[in-house]
This record gives structure tokens, sequence and C-alpha cells, in this order.
């Protein structure tokens, strides 16, 4: 007569495979790529899956954490899938064997659909599949034992299991450290540019005021892709190759880009996801070369339309040639961000900049590959999911100071933000009290028409609630628009308003 299962133990049978599953397969992949893990593999295709409106909410509601809330919940859902397949297979293993197959499949084919793996990768999810069927099957036969005999059996294989998988999770990590791209920044040293960018002054930042700095930490500069794990590459490893419609293809090494003039810029970049008032604009000193020089030894052929750059992680965007060719838009790839190596989050060892345009569409990071050619002939990631094709920046202002609801003393009261219209520039910002007259605000120094611009102004504000609004007109002579739209497909528009209180 089968042996029922105790409940407990059956869903621990399913946790337990779960989690040597994952920390087989997490093993087998510190020796090829992390992204091979079928754990990552699996959240980067939930990530290329999830419908614009929920992923737009996640950027605009998590942040940069939207990746880790990503992963938690995954964590969650496989944790309790795995116990009620545990559940579903007191009486017989088949069941949970069937389930523990299937997310093992589901790895597998999350791994095949990466681009940026190739057949080797499958041998990580793979190693899930086995370890995970045969850890169910053994930890079942253990909460199977006679009763007399059950508890004991169980308590060792579970926590042998336990003891290999922290010990499979952790040699992964250390093996894949080997690959870590620290050492390589590290090694690159101080970068001087030939021609530097000209020094900020002392007008052009009203951080005092309550605007941001001028110059954005790298700390602190926004940070949105669709990355779950930082890439690391090593200088030693990258190159990046121009091809496509192209006189001659033209491969580079990280020397061959370091050895030549370099060149500093100062430029204010903008996230597509950017909501009204939102945090996504931050401004650095980017160090590199010209992209015009590198794409004119190429020699781009009549007819192209589309600069197709991928990232070392398979991520793509589509930027418009004439933007890339432009020598007065200062198109970058760059090396360094504020005097530094660029970090490795912000796209080490090298990334795209273009000025005046969204990041989707210009800002690929830990680029490697560079395709000359058509909007027909290829589509990037965020054109296949309905955003716009060109992403130029639309112009926006933002209130800093005061915060949203806060409570400030009656009188006086000192607005202070920023506004932007890259490369075209900011011409004048106005803000105004409740539904009042617009009172022109004060404009820092204009460093340059792709960088941001701050502004304040002193209103008088009687006790009781009040909203302040912002609004800027560019050098086009252009006022942005009340009219509030979202980030899709092409950015969001309106008036940034803030409600606080004045005793």
């Amino acid at each position: 007569m089968t042996q029922t299962v105790r409940r407990v133990p059956a869903a621990l049978c399913g946790v337990l495979a779960l989690l040597a599953a994952l920390a087989a397969g997490h093993l087998v992949a510190g020796f090829i790529s992390v992204n091979a893990s079928p754990y990552l593999a699996v959240g980067n295709g939930a990530i290329d899956l999830t419908p614009l409106p929920l992923k737009d909410f996640a950027v605009r509601t998590f942040g940069t954490n939207d990746k880790l809330v990503l992963l938690s919940g995954m964590a969650l859902a496989l944790v309790a899938a795995a116990a009620a397949a545990g559940l579903l297979s007191r009486r017989s293993p088949w069941p949970g064997t069937i389930v523990i197959a299937f997310f093992g499949v589901v790895g597998l084919f999350a791994v095949y659909e990466r681009p940026d793996l190739d057949a080797l990768a499958l041998l990580a999810p793979l190693a899930s599949l086995v370890t995970g069927v045969l850890v169910f099957r053994l930890a079942h036969h253990a909460a199977t034992i006679p009763k007399t005999q059950s508890r004991r059996s169980f308590l060792v294989a579970g926590l042998g299991v336990l003891a290999g998988s922290a010990l499979a999770g952790v040699g992964g990590r250390l093996i894949g450290s080997a690959r870590d791209a620290t050492a390589s920044r590290a090694a690159v040293g101080r970068l001087v540019p030939a021609r530097t960018a000209p020094a900020i002054p002392a007008d052009a930042d009203f951080a005092k005021l309550g605007a941001p700095a001028f110059l954005t930490p790298n700390p602190e500069f926004y940070r949105v892709d669709t990355a779950l794990t930082v890439p690391q590459v090593r200088t030693e490893d990258w190159s990046l190759r121009i091809h496509g419609m192209v006189d001659h293809e033209q491969r580079y090494s990280y020397s061959d880009v370091r050895n030549r003039p370099l060149v500093e810029r100062t430029i204010t970049m903008t996230c597509v996801s950017n909501e009204v008032g939102g945090p996504y604009v931050s401004t650095a000193n980017f160090i590199g070369v010209d992209l015009a020089d590198l794409l004119e030894e190429a020699g781009v052929r009549s007819g192209a339309e589309q600069l197709y750059s991928s990232s070392v992680d398979g991520w793509t965007s589509g930027s418009p040639v004439p933007a890339a060719l432009d020598r007065g838009r200062g198109a970058m790839l760059a090396l360094g961000m504020n005097g530094e190596p660029l970090p490795l989050d912000h796209g080490f060892p090298a990334r795209l900049v273009i000025p005046g345009l969204y990041g989707y569409v210009s800002a690929t990071k830990w680029v490697t590959d560079l395709e000359v050619t058509t909007w027909a002939a290829r589509q990037a990631y965020w054109l296949k999911r309905g955003w716009g094709r060109l992403g130029p920046i639309k112009t926006e202002s933002r209130i800093d100071t005061p915060k949203g609801f806060a409570t400030v003393a009656a009188g006086t009261v000192r607005a202070a933000g920023i506004a932007w219209a890259q490369h075209t520039g900011i011409a004048k910002v106005e803000v105004r009290v409740d539904n009042g007259a617009w009172q022109d605000a004060n404009l820092s120094h204009q460093v340059s028409l792709d960088t941001w611009r701050m502004w304040w102004a002193e209103l008088n504000v009687p006790p009781g609630p009040h909203q302040i609004s912002a609004r800027a007109t560019d050098r086009s002579g252009y006022t942005q628009t009340q009219d509030r739209a979202g980030t899709v497909p092409d950015g969001a528009t309106g008036w940034h308003t803030v409600t606080f209180t004045a005793k």
C-alpha cells in the first residue's frame, strides 16, 4: 500500500528540489555566463514579455529597484509553486516530478531565446532540470520511509540538499566573479581628454537655492535599463564592430579607442520613462571620441537611416543616422564619466551618448556592435514594443523646492528647479502660485544647448494650501504644453505642479 506523505514534508520536497535546481544552474552558469542561469534567463524573458503599461508602472513606482521587485516576486511565486507541486505528490511522486521538469523546460527555453548566449549555455538549465528532478525523487523517497525512520531520514536528506545548494550557489558566484570587470576598470586609470569641456561657471549651479547640483555625481546618475545583472565586460575582451551599409567594416579594440584624441562634453541625459516632474534626468561630463569619426572611417553609404546598436547582453537600440553623424550635435562613443572610467552600471567599457534624444534611442550601454542600416530592415528592442522611432527630448521643467506636501513659512517662498530642452536650449522659465499670473524665474548661466538650466523665483504666498506650477520656453519659442500625456510612446508632457502648505 502506498504511504501518504505528510503535508509539511511533501511541500518541502518541492521547495528543496527548486533550491537545488536553481543552485545547480547557477553553478554551471558560473563557468559560462551569468545570464545562462535559468533563474535570470526567465527573469529577462519576463521583462521582455511585460506589457508596456505594466513596465512603465514598474519604472515609475520602483525606479532602479524594479528588477529587485521582479526577482523577489519570481522567487515567491516559484517557492509557492514548488510547495504546491510537493503537496500534489503526497500519494505519488509523479505530479511533482512533472512540475519540476516543466520548470526546467521553461529555463531551457528562456536560455535558448537569449540573443547573447550560445548553445553551450543550455548546459546550465539542463543541469537545473536534471538536478531538480533527481532531488525531488530522492526527497520524496526519504519522506515515504516507514514512520519510525522517516523524520530523521528526511531531516538528514533535507539538510544535505540545503548544504549542497548553498555550496553550489556560492561556488557559482565565486566562479562567475572571476570575470568581474572591477579590476579591469581600475586598470584603465585616468582618462585625459585632448579637448576638455568648458569649466562650469559658478552661476550655472543653483544647488544652494534648492535645485540639484549642476553635475550629477556618478552614484546619483539615473539608471534605467533591462539588465537584471550588470554586465561584466573587461577592456581586454571588448571590441566594437561597425558594419552594414558601410564601405569598410571596422573593428576597434578598447586600446584603439582610448589611444585616440579624447574629447569631453557636458551633456544632460533624459529617460523617455521620465514622468512630468520625474527623477530620470541627469548631467555629467562624458569623455570619449566623436562617433562621427568612427562612422566616417567606415564610410556610411547613401540611403542609410538607422544606427542599430547592440549591447553585450543582447539589448538593441536604433538611432537616426543624421543625428549620429551631426558634428554640431556631438554624438560620442563614451569611455568616461565625470573624470573617471564609466561605472560598471553605466556601460563600462563603452556606451553611446547622442545629445538631444531620449536614452532608449541614443544611449546604448555596454555597446559592442553598430550596424548601419534602414528602419525597415531592423527593429530595435523598444521600437518592437510600440515606442516612437526618433525620440527627440521634449521641452520640460521640474520643481525641486518646495517639495510636494511640504509645510513652509508664509510670506516669501523660494521656488527652484531645473528645465531642459536638449539641443535647443532653454530661453525662459515661468512659475505661478495657484492660478495666478505667471512670473519669470531667474535663470542660471546656460552652459550649452545640450544641458539643463537651473531656475529660481521668490513668490509671495499667504497662509493656507497652495500649488506652484512651472513651465519652460525653449530657444525655438515653444512653450511646453499644459496637456498631460504619459511617457508612451515618445515622452511625457505637462506642467509640473507641487502642492504645499504655508503657515
